[in-house]
């Protein structure tokens, strides 16, 4: 492994002006289509992006809404989540998973990740009561949780599957796609992420009718498409432009994946003789998984002095959810110890990972990590 310093050059995080540049000419004409048509609230374009999205998932069902926090309150409210029902999800999440369940009236009950920093299966069925109905796995990092273990559990003892995919399309286990294994799921548009649009978006996904039905009602203020309310509902549409920008990036969308599949290979390659530096699974490490890495979160030793010199050579970092898994969040109330979890924010740190990086920024940055823990 060489340690050879290279002249210092930026790699941002994430490059949200770059995103752009890399696409502008496509999505200027997108814009001008768009707008020269007027169309912009459930418009043709709406309707074709939810039309392929569907067929990429091979799902029934896949509606725009106007983010995956909303598109997650109405996948537990369109399965009937009641006052005090209780839902098992990870506290490695962002807050927002535990306060749909919150919003849609449930209780969420936090339980530890695995090593793979997914729902730990092992400790989903010691935290079922009597009230428990439901488990939601996060699909975290663009890889899926272990879903026949997760809903072999379900199955028995009688509870239903809500899965946040926010960061998970094109993630598959055992050949299934993450969003497809339980009643309803939810995706994130997320300009960061794997597949982002220029502002806030999101969908939700089903092959139940009945929930599908429920779904559009809720996303569109209660109403039918007759225009009779039926319901009381939300306004969370995603804009009509949004969903055109998504349709364009989703044609070319396997193309990213296999990228950042490139890129994950390249820091196993350059990274796996570190010991300080523990990585995420390799690409081809589990042939039951096949993960689409939205991020590449390590474990490191000395992670915030590691940060810190990665920082001072221009390498952007991050500490997810600023820092603090939901349980370290003092005033949502949550008390149960969830060591493995503690233990992972002592140490998690998530390098970059986008199309906008390149193999010698990976090379770039293995060589800097190199360097912090040989001094």
């Amino acid at each position: 492994m060489t340690t050879q310093v290279e002249a210092k050059r930026p790699i941002p995080f994430f490059n949200y002006r770059g995103a752009f540049a890399a696409n502008e000419p496509a999505f200027v004409a997108t814009f001008r289509d768009v707008l020269h048509r007027g169309a912009f609230i459930q418009q043709r374009d709406l309707a074709v992006f939810e039309r392929h999205l569907a067929e990429y998932l091979g799902v029934k069902h896949a509606f725009g809404v106007g983010n995956a926090t909303d598109g997650l309150i109405m996948c537990w409210r369109a399965a009937g989540l009641q006052e005090g029902d209780e839902v098992i999800v990870p506290s490695h999440t962002m807050v927002a998973t535990a306060a749909a369940i919150h919003f849609a009236g449930g209780t969420p009950v936090l339980v530890d990740c695995g090593p793979d920093h997914l729902i730990d299966p092992n400790v989903v069925e010691a935290a079922i009561t009597s009230r428990t109905k439901a488990i939601c796995p996060v699909q975290l990092n663009g890889r899926t949780a272990d879903m026949d273990r997760l809903s072999a559990i379900a199955e028995r003892h009688g509870l239903y599957i809500i899965e946040d995919a926010a960061q998970a399309l094109g993630s598959k286990f055992g050949g299934r796609p993450a969003g497809t294994f339980g009643r309803a799921a939810a995706f994130s548009f997320y300009p960061a992420k794997l597949l982002g649009c220029l502002g806030d978006g999101g969908a939700v996904v089903t092959n139940d009718d009945a929930i599908a039905e429920k779904l559009l009602l809720l996303r569109d203020h209660g109403r039918s498409h007759t225009g009779e309310i039926e319901t009381w509902g939300l306004n969370s549409r995603l804009d009509n432009l949004q969903a055109a920008f998504l349709d364009l990036q989703l044609k070319t969308y396997d193309e990213a994946v296999a990228h950042r599949r490139s890129l994950a290979s390249q820091y196993h390659a350059r990274l796996a003789d570190l010991d300080h530096v523990t990585l995420p699974p390799a690409p081809d490490a589990d042939p039951r998984h096949f993960d689409v890495f939205q991020n590449f979160e390590i474990e490191a030793d000395r992670r915030d002095e590691l940060r810190a010199f990665l920082q001072a050579q221009d390498i952007g970092t991050i500490i997810q959810w600023g820092g603090r898994a939901i349980h370290q969040n003092p005033k949502l109330g949550f008390t149960k110890p969830l060591p493995a979890t503690d233990r992972l924010f002592e140490r998690c740190l998530m390098l970059p990972m986008n199309v906008m990086v390149s193999q010698d920024d990976v090379a770039y940055i293995a060589d800097a990590i190199h360097r912090f823990y040989a001094r």
